[in-house]
């Protein structure tokens, strides 16, 4: 049996985190993003937790609701930048999203948005 690397089939990612305070869309992605092919997925609806699970088992690739219910997922951000793990911002904002200026050229999703748009950032990120 081969070893895994950090891309699952056709370049995606084996493990990816989903930081989204709505249950709905959080499920909502998680099936998508399976049905895309990724094999582990699991979902932070805030900062602490997706801080937790990062300390616990780095993702490959993770999903960064911009606004969560009380807080921004900015921590996140940087403690996923710190450890070089790609990420995308989610919002539903649109392209005016209060993302900080180390953050503005990330790329960045709207909600809602299209399984091929998600499946090609998935495939898009840079790997480290």
């Amino acid at each position: 049996m081969e070893p895994e690397s950090s891309d699952g089939p056709s370049g995606l990612p084996l493990d990816v985190l989903i930081v989204e305070d709505d249950p709905i869309i959080a499920l909502d992605f998680e099936d998508r993003i399976r049905g895309c092919g990724v094999r582990r997925v699991r979902s932070a609806s805030n900062v602490a937790s997706a801080l937790t699970m990062i300390r616990e088992r780095a993702p490959d690739f993770a999903l960064l609701d911009v606004s969560l219910m009380r807080e921004k997922s900015f921590a996140v951000a940087e403690r996923l930048d710190a450890l070089s793990i790609p990420f995308v911002f989610v919002t539903g904002y649109g392209g005016d999203a209060n993302v900080l200026e180390a953050f503005a050229d990330r790329p960045r999703l709207s909600k809602p948005c299209t399984t091929k748009a998600l499946e090609a950032a998935l495939r898009q990120a840079p790997r480290s």
